[in-house]
């Protein structure tokens, strides 16, 4: 019997129990039994929910994530290191075959190595729209097919507004924004053929700009738009595309930024985040959240969640958003 099939069962009998409570039963027992079985049905239910993302295939029980990842093929941009190579290696376990692009060649063939299962190492700048052309006719004659682009690729950077030069902006818009567009452009239409998923890694800075980093919020508030000008533009044609905008990710070796220029910011803001007050995300947690935004085809992923708030707040009352942020870093 199915969990749905149980709740409708106990929400009856529930009712059932009501009419009976009003002609012989105190009104303190209704709320007893109706606690109960409130209590019982969850339980059930959170018992039941691995059954309902799962299927059997072969008399065993395959859950959703690897069924529904098997075989497909899978892009990562910038999937030689750090969180792109966090995000490889989870779909690689749930069964995916993997395109890699990145900018160091060895590096890129090293973890194509480790990860095996036939993963297509390619070195590539997509910043250069002639690399990032090669890299998807590559992708196209080694698959002929490719299911997921994950535009991870990019980089952030320290310094105060006024003192980031118009090139230093260029710089980094060249390869957060035009290399994410880029490879959009050249994976659009294997993707659109096969209902495909585009992954943009943005940041918190995607939706509310933080001080002392230079170019980046502006690179990543680029992206956010570009991601919702996607799937309201592509999205009626099949197309999923997913903006994903994490906080600090959690790193084994602590990291300080150089400062883009000479000028006196505070140390806390070479720190990963900028010095922003919040707890530093596991890459695996949120390399696995994707996979499963993906599948249900969501549209935005924010962590963390609460920071969603701030955006609100940020929108319907600036002054106070503008306080919020400055207490926050």
């Amino acid at each position: 019997m199915s969990p749905h099939r149980v709740f409708a069962i106990l929400s009856v009998r529930a009712a059932q129990c009501k009419s009976l409570d009003g002609l012989r039963h105190s009104r303190w027992r209704y709320f007893f039994m109706q606690f109960s079985i409130g209590g019982v049905t969850g339980l059930l239910l959170r018992c039941c929910s691995p059954l309902l993302r799962s299927r059997h295939v072969g008399g065993k029980i395959i859950s959703m994530t690897q069924s529904y990842w098997k075989n497909k093929v899978v892009a990562v941009t910038g999937g030689s290191s750090g969180l792109g190579r966090v995000i490889a290696e989870t779909f690689c376990r749930a069964g995916a075959k993997l395109a890699l692009v990145a900018l160091e060649k060895a590096d890129v063939e090293k973890v194509a190595e480790e990860l095996g299962n036939g993963t297509l190492p390619i070195h590539a700048d997509i910043t250069k729209q002639e690399d990032v052309d090669r890299s998807f006719e590559t992708i196209q004659k080694h698959f002929s097919q490719l299911d997921v682009l994950v535009n991870n690729a990019g980089r952030t950077m320290r310094g105060t507004a006024l003192n980031t030069t118009p090139e230093q902006f260029q710089a980094l818009f060249d390869l957060n924004v035009l290399g994410t567009i880029r490879c959009t452009r050249a994976a659009a239409p294997m993707l659109l053929q096969r209902r495909g998923h585009i992954v943009n890694i943005g940041s918190l800075a995607a939706k509310s700009a933080v001080r002392y980093v230079g170019a980046y919020p502006v690179s990543k508030f680029a992206v956010a738009a570009y991601s919702q000008q996607l799937r309201l533009e592509l999205g009626p044609e099949g197309l999923h595309v997913l903006l994903v905008c994490p906080g600090p990710i959690r790193r084994e070796d602590e990291r300080l930024y150089p400062l883009e220029g000479l000028e006196n910011i505070p140390e806390s803001a070479r720190q990963p985040g900028a010095g922003v007050k919040v707890k530093r995300i596991d890459p695996n947690f949120l390399a696995q959240k994707i996979l499963t935004y993906c599948e249900r085809r969501k549209p935005e992923l924010v962590m963390p969640g609460k920071a969603r708030i701030l955006f609100a707040l940020s929108q319907l009352f600036p002054a106070l958003g503008d306080r919020m942020i400055k207490k926050s870093t």
